[in-house]
């Protein structure tokens, strides 16, 4: 059985027609110059009806008023609209490849460009640096992390996780490096774990939308994850792209 907010969210999302959403999405490109309307459909109306659950606004009409009247209450909203779906070494098997397959092809660079293209709330991140840390490249490397919402950037700026949480990553952190320690990488403040600065110090923060604006940097390396999940298929290949226009010869896609 679902739970209340979660049928209400469900019912709120079957409630609205296509229509009613590409007149929504071309009202906020119009007002923020923010341009949803190449998501993927079910996806965006699941973000739309969880902000009206959320913000008890009742329906997509009380959603539209509240959007185009208050640009503050938008900007806040928008982890509502895209759900950030992260963790620290979230499939421990990919970061063990990188480091044993991918990164021995770089080692030879003056210079080690990455970008977290979507980077949420930092654990991505802060798993790469760990990860070029321990094969010897943090200290040549330059990371840049973007991402459209700057509540999820500021909690990856500021790089504290709650200790609940944070069990969770040292668990899989051990399925990444069975004999290696965390130790000295970040601190105990209360219930959180704080991020070292060490691994914060090559990382450069910007808002950017990948939909959007444009891309003047090369890199070795760019992550996308969880991202394109909510785009429509011409939207993606748009993105690909984009993308491929920014590795530089020999770099990867993660």
């Amino acid at each position: 059985m679902l739970a209340r907010s979660e049928k209400s969210i469900t019912t709120i999302r079957e409630e609205i027609s296509d229509e009613e959403l590409q007149s929504l999405t071309a009202a906020i490109k119009t007002r923020y110059g923010l341009d949803f309307t190449n998501y993927e459909l079910k996806s965006l109306k699941r973000g739309f009806a969880r902000m009206i659950t959320k913000h008890n606004l009742g329906s997509l009409v009380g959603l539209w008023g509240k959007i185009l009247k208050d640009k503050e209450f938008f900007h806040s909203c928008m982890d509502d609209l895209l759900v950030n779906l992260t963790e620290m070494f979230r499939n421990p098997e990919i970061w063990i490849k990188i480091k044993q397959d991918l990164l021995p092809q770089f080692q030879d660079k003056l210079r080690f460009k990455v970008w977290h293209a979507g980077c949420s709330t930092g654990e991505e991140i802060y798993t790469m640096a760990i990860v070029l840390s321990h094969s010897k490249m943090y200290q040549k490397s330059a990371i840049l992390a973007t991402d459209l919402s700057t509540t999820a950037m500021g909690k990856a700026i500021a790089g504290r996780y709650h200790q609940i949480l944070w069990k969770k990553y040292l668990q899989s952190f051990q399925q990444y490096f069975p004999s290696g320690s965390m130790d000295g990488l970040y601190k105990v403040e209360g219930d959180e774990a704080v991020i070292d600065e060490s691994l914060k110090k090559n990382v450069t923060f910007l808002r950017h939308n990948l939909v959007q604006d444009p891309m003047a940097k090369r890199f070795d390396i760019i992550f996308c994850r969880n991202v394109m999940i909510y785009f429509d298929e011409t939207l993606k290949m748009k993105v690909i792209t984009m993308f491929h226009q920014q590795l530089e010869p020999g770099g990867f896609l993660i």
